[in-house]
């Protein structure tokens, strides 16, 4: 099982639907329940977000790679299908 690291915003639209994604996928299925999720508010830790190569958030990397960035007018379903690809692949 690999690593995700998820960049998010206390105040992002996006980042509250990928929050709702992963609270559905929970549900879906519990196996993504094993996964183990750093979740990083960029605002509250700058120093450690600029380390990273990203521009929009919500933002996942899997063991370092990123895997997903959220792009404007994203739709919630495809929000939650991106964060289902992320948990399938650190899965895997």
């Amino acid at each position: 099982m690999k690593t995700i690291l998820m960049f998010h915003r206390d105040d992002c639209g996006y980042c509250a639907r990928a929050f709702r994604a992963i609270d559905e996928l929970y549900a879906e299925n519990p196996a993504y329940r094993q996964l183990a999720i750093q979740k990083v508010e960029e605002t509250r830790e700058p120093e450690f977000a600029d380390r990273y190569d990203y521009y929009a958030v919500p933002t996942f990397y899997v063991d370092g790679e990123k895997r997903f960035e959220a792009r404007i007018g994203m739709s919630y379903e495809t929000i939650k299908a991106a964060v289902k690809d992320v948990f399938d692949y650190a899965l895997a």
